[in-house]
């Protein structure tokens, strides 16, 4: 690996990215990456964050900082939706999402914002589909992070029972939030000249991400007519329903095309 930010932030950066099951293979491109969404404090500060969720005291205590201090910092990175912030009965949490599906995904899920996204997006095209290993990878672990939600009407036709975390229209009608934003997929491809006409404003997250995102402004809170008949959209355009692999709090559902979306590519290619 040529890069030149040897025991820098960014280098501490990847290694805890690396703690997630996917991970993130060390490249000029990925360095590149973060390097538009952290700057190197922010780098070093996140790799010392917990796998787990965590609250300010506990990331203070990891950053030596006061607790008001923290929370500054954590504010702004949540801002930027580098982290997620949920708030249940009265105590606040973080995480760090982890690079697919989340704050590569976030980043590119509204038009403008805190980035410059016309670069980010031809750096995620160079990063996911030209060197690819990350895909690949992704596609490749012995437990899949996503799935397909079924066809429920063809299924259905022939009188077969669906259960309920199989269909897409469980995980919307039972979701205590629900955010629309924009296609990541499709708006990377877009930068590079090479988006589809499928829709951009179906990305579909739910419960305490979906909370997060509406906060910060990287998604619309919508109501369940409305994400039915963005699903309804969504399958007349041909698009296939993937989630990640949960039976529970499904945090998000992408409508994905076999042209821009990670996942299908990455499919056809493993």
């Amino acid at each position: 690996m040529g890069h030149n930010t040897s025991k820098t932030g960014y280098d501490k950066l990847v290694k805890r990215l690396n703690k997630f099951p996917q991970g993130v293979p060390p490249s000029e491109t990925l360095y590149e990456i973060l390097k538009l969404l952290f700057s190197e404090e922010e780098a070093k500060l996140v790799s010392l964050l917990p796998i787990k969720p965590f609250t300010t005291k506990t990331a203070a205590k990891a950053w030596g900082k006061t607790e008001e201090e923290t929370h500054v910092v954590l504010q702004e990175l949540a801002s930027r939706a580098l982290l997620v912030d949920v708030e249940k009965d009265g105590n606040q949490t973080y995480s760090l999402p982890p690079p697919m599906a989340g704050f590569f995904e976030f980043s590119m899920m509204r038009i403008g914002g805190n980035f410059d996204q016309h670069l980010l997006g031809e750096l995620f095209y160079q990063y996911m589909n030209v060197e690819d290993e990350f895909v690949t990878a992704l596609m490749s672990l012995p437990t899949p992070i996503g799935r397909a939600f079924v066809n429920e009407e063809t299924i259905e036709e022939h009188m077969i029972h669906v259960l309920d975390y199989e269909r897409a229209t469980e995980v919307i009608k039972t979701a205590s939030d629900i955010g629309i934003g924009t296609c990541y997929c499709r708006h990377k491809m877009e930068h590079v000249g090479k988006a589809c006409d499928a829709p951009m404003e179906i990305c579909m997250t739910f419960n305490a991400t979906a909370t997060s995102l509406i906060k910060h402004g990287y998604a619309r809170k919508i109501e369940v007519d409305e994400c039915m008949d963005l699903l309804e959209l969504a399958k007349k355009h041909n698009l296939v329903q993937f989630g990640d692999n949960v039976q529970n709090e499904v945090a998000f559902i992408c409508n994905c095309c076999s042209c821009c979306c990670e996942a299908l590519v990455a499919a056809r290619k493993v």
